[in-house]
């Protein structure tokens, strides 16, 4: 435990000043300020003028099928292959997605939005392929492909508590070697 010497203690109780809170001390000198006042004066990071944070887009089925290309084409590039650093791997996604001729009135997207999506899209796909196979090796006799993708679907629900709304980025990638069934 953290002793205090006396004379610190009593010197914080002491000096009450204008608020009404012992023990406070008001060490930028400025005046109390009304918080009931409608001009509260605005902090640092707070600003009156317009906000230089961008909106949130969403991204499309037709989006993340644009960046899902882009990752295969850049990932199995067989003259550049894997000899490439992280920030110029990206760079060449970003660069393949927004210049897609299936990208036309789309808008563009920045590196590190495609990296992002990318992640989100891969783990999400990577744990519904976990349970389609799982599903597929439950299959019955009788039970057709519809009937393993609402067992698999179902799956994923139960496992992650939230609906798989992925599929048409499943269906472009379950047939890579990365996704493929066992």
């Amino acid at each position: 435990m953290a002793s205090y010497s006396p004379g610190f203690v009593s010197l914080l109780t002491s000096q009450t000043g204008e608020f009404s809170t012992p023990g406070f001390v008001n060490l930028s000198g400025s005046e109390s300020i009304d918080l009931e006042s409608p001009d509260l004066p605005a902090f640092s990071s707070q600003s009156s003028e317009a906000s230089t944070v961008k909106e949130r887009k969403k991204w499309s089925p037709k989006e993340n099928v644009i960046l899902i290309s882009a990752w295969l084409n850049t990932n199995k590039d067989p003259i550049v292959g894997n000899e490439q650093k992280l920030g110029t791997f990206w760079s060449r996604i970003q660069n393949y997605y927004n210049s897609s001729v299936q990208h036309v009135g789309l808008d563009t997207r920045e590196l590190g939005q495609c990296k992002q999506r990318w992640g989100r899209l891969n783990n999400l796909v990577c744990k519904f392929c976990g349970c389609y196979d799982a599903a597929l090796r439950d299959q019955s006799s009788g039970e057709n492909d519809n009937d393993v993708m609402k067992k698999a679907l179902d799956m994923f629900f139960n496992d992650h508590g939230c609906k798989f709304t992925l599929e048409h980025a499943w269906r472009e990638l379950r047939h890579d070697k990365k996704w493929a069934s066992a």
